[in-house]
């Protein structure tokens, strides 16, 4: 669950929950975001661990997340411009929080693989730790995602301005440590 609390999977959970009114809609975006991250994680490290293929590092993967992080922002400081939809998104919405989960998962993946094939000798046992770990990254996503829609839903009953605000800061940190991902991974 503690990989859930890293920086970048606070701020994409944090930039996707800001747009939902409800704690509700919120876990959900957290619950598939956590669904995608470990899809990507399994697939990926059960192809490498159980057909021994092996795969360049490639700084791309954390680029791609750097990108992602820096529109993510972007996306939602100008939604915050426009006057709110009477759409909801719902189902649009958690199909990007699971779009969004599956590339922080391939990111991520390869230096866990690494880490797992190099500790455990049995492939079977690591396809076992990919399963346990992704459930205990879909469950931290889940809390990550109630705890970051506190300050933004409508329940709240917070001033306009200070959910504004919140929003832009929330946004403005994103787009930085998006850029800094980006600076740090290009060769």
């Amino acid at each position: 669950m503690g990989h859930a609390f890293e920086p970048d999977h606070l701020l994409a959970v944090g930039s996707l929950v800001s747009r939902r009114d409800t704690l509700a809609e919120a876990l959900r975006d957290g619950l598939y975001w956590g669904l995608g991250h470990t899809t990507t994680l399994v697939v990926v490290g059960s192809i490498i661990l159980l057909g021994r293929v092996t795969f360049l590092t490639s700084p791309w993967f954390e680029v791609a997340v750097g990108i992602l992080l820096v529109g993510m922002g972007l996306s939602r400081l100008l939604e915050q411009r426009r006057p709110p939809a009477k759409v909801r998104p719902g189902a649009t919405q958690s199909r990007a929080a699971f779009a969004v989960g599956l590339l922080h998962g391939l990111a991520g993946s390869g230096a866990l693989v690494l880490l797992v094939a190099s500790e455990i000798r049995s492939p079977w046992r690591s396809v076992g730790y990919f399963a346990v770990f992704g459930v205990g990254s879909i469950l931290g996503m889940f809390v990550v995602a109630g705890l970051c829609s506190v300050p933004f839903t409508q329940r709240m009953r917070v001033s306009r301005v200070l959910r504004g605000a919140a929003i832009t800061l929330s946004s403005v940190v994103c787009i930085l440590y998006g850029g800094w991902i980006i600076y740090g991974h290009l060769p």
